[in-house]
């Protein structure tokens, strides 16, 4: 499970650079930036609910304070 949180972590810096160099481009009528936020938001949503679900089925446990 680890190894999927990592992989989704990746993924959204990778299109954070995705995003910055549409950013950094600016061609005119272009949709990478746009499509380069939904991008990341999506899968930042994604790995809230499966870090959610986690908790939720007992996949991992958070860490109890000392």
């Amino acid at each position: 499970m680890k190894i999927v949180i990592v992989f989704l972590l990746a993924c959204i810096v990778l299109a954070l650079f995705w995003g910055l160099s549409g950013l950094l481009k600016a061609e005119s009528g272009s949709q990478r930036l746009i499509r380069s936020l939904t991008l990341r938001l999506g899968l930042s949503i994604g790995l809230f609910i499966l870090l959610l679900l986690g908790v939720l089925f007992g996949w991992w446990r958070p860490h109890q304070p000392s």
